[in-house]
């Protein structure tokens, strides 16, 4: 069978570039290892996540605040079987809408794993070894990541578990050990903590959320502490752990080198991401794996070293982010089709979908800092807006920085009620070079979160906050 483009792997890169490569006129096939389409996002990731996220929400909510709004109830508990069932349907809403677009678009899909026999030739090996070619004049690897594992701490996936296996728990954890302060380790924690987990998060850097705004992590750390509990373990590093029956025993050093323990009944291992490459034999096309053996090398095109064969999402170089693959996706589609399409990696935003979200988009102040870029910085925070006020949402705050000569945004960090949309508007505006007045001057519905952004890019133009 003869295709314009194959791309191996269905997930929100693959599935993405597979439908613009079809809306383009190009004769498409998808080639997906697993039963269902969607790869980690939509199967054991994003979508999961947030349902989790949300139905935790719920239930703290319930807990915590209806009786400040005159909601008063009782005997108030978790179903997990209810909470993991509904998250399965969110699950299979969003896979069967794939299928659809699929058959929407005339999309061809194979169900094996895929692997170059040459740069045109894909052989496809089925669950039960059988296995048949494909060929494409062009082909898009997506095949995603997988969780990182620890050579010193082996999952059992029963109490030493991954990302993978917090999304199915059957019952709440009495206390939860979280290893790792990054986004999946402070989402998960954040939906147990809720529930009514005692949870531990061992980070070996000295902050939480390190690759993003130093300000960020220091204000979500007081937060979830504050509202939910959480104990953080910062500049620790893990040395290894066992699991005894329902026990599990995590060890590490502390700051000082000294020995640290903890006790719990399950532990999350959530230290990051690696592309998975496994079985694409690469090398049969004289690929080589770069960044220690990990990423698939591209050029600015997105081209491998090997005409007409394209990489996108975690196997490449760059964040892992699903909108990141949503672009590469279509972008590559597009450079096939011949058309010049671009992608500015300086403004794609990054989301933490905690309570409150952060989220963030462009230079951090540590990035403006060692670069020695001149820049100002405006903030506002949530307790001082009026729409905060009225749902009880005040903690955190929005920074914008800017440069000081042209006033052009440089970056926007928030954490706060709903950041997790509001970027967005910060995305656009960087997108056409506003100046932070830019922002200051559009008027801004009222009452609105929205109008902490507008208050802090005025606090950014000669300090002209009104409501601060």
């Amino acid at each position: 069978m003869q295709y314009d483009v194959i791309v191996i792997g269905s997930g929100p890169g693959g599935y993405v570039a597979a439908i613009r490569c079809a809306q383009l006129g190009l004769k498409t096939a998808v080639i997906e290892k697993y039963s269902t389409f969607g790869g980690t996002c939509l199967n054991v990731g994003c979508i999961p996540s947030k349902a989790l996220l949300d139905s935790s929400e719920h239930y703290h909510n319930a807990a915590h605040h209806f009786g400040s709004h005159g909601i008063n109830l009782s005997n108030l508990k978790v179903d997990m079987k209810q909470m993991i069932a509904r998250k399965d349907d969110v699950i299979k809403q969003n896979v069967t809408g794939i299928e659809f677009l699929f058959k929407k678009n005339k999309i061809d899909s194979f169900t094996g794993v895929g692997s170059f026999v040459d740069k045109n030739t894909i052989k496809v090996t089925k669950n039960d070894g059988k296995t048949e070619q494909v060929s494409g004049k062009h082909v898009i690897i997506a095949t995603g990541s997988k969780p990182t594992a620890l050579p010193f701490l082996p999952v059992d996936k029963k109490r030493i578990i991954t990302s993978t296996e917090a999304l199915a728990l059957a019952e709440v954890p009495n206390h939860l050990i979280v290893i790792g302060g990054g986004v999946i380790g402070l989402e998960l924690g954040s939906v147990y903590a809720r529930l009514g987990s005692k949870v531990s998060v061992i980070e070996y850097e000295k902050t939480i959320l390190p690759t993003m705004d130093g300000g960020l992590g220091k204000e979500l750390q007081r937060v979830l502490k504050k509202t939910l509990g959480m104990e953080f373990y910062l500049g620790h590093k893990v040395t290894g752990g066992t699991v005894k029956g329902k026990k599990v025993t995590i060890t590490a050093e502390d700051p000082k080198g000294q020995p640290a323990k903890w006790e719990g009944d399950y532990c999350i291992v959530a230290v990051g991401r690696t592309a998975y490459t496994e079985g694409l034999d690469l090398d049969k096309i004289g690929i080589k794996l770069e960044e220690r053996g990990k990423k698939v090398p591209v050029n600015e095109n997105l081209e491998t070293p090997v005409p007409g064969v394209y990489a996108i999402g975690d196997v490449i170089k760059g964040a892992m982010l699903a909108h990141k693959a949503e672009d590469e996706g279509v972008f590559v589609a597009e450079r096939i089709a011949g058309q010049r399409p671009h992608i500015d990696y300086n403004l794609i935003p990054g989301v933490v979908y905690t309570w409150p979200e952060v989220a963030s988009v462009g230079k951090t102040e540590e990035q403006l800092k060692a670069e020695g870029r001149s820049y100002k910085t405006g903030s506002f925070p949530f307790k001082a807006s009026g729409r905060a006020k009225a749902s009880g949402d005040t903690d955190g705050f929005i920074k914008v920085l800017a440069d000081t000569e042209t006033d052009e945004v440089l970056g926007v960090h928030m954490i706060g009620p709903r950041a997790a949309d509001m970027i967005s508007e910060a995305t656009v505006a960087m997108e056409y070079r506003a100046s932070a007045e830019d922002i200051g001057r559009i008027c801004h519905a009222h009452p609105t979160f929205t109008e902490a952004f507008r208050e802090a890019s005025l606090a950014a133009t000669a300090n002209r906050a009104i409501h601060m």
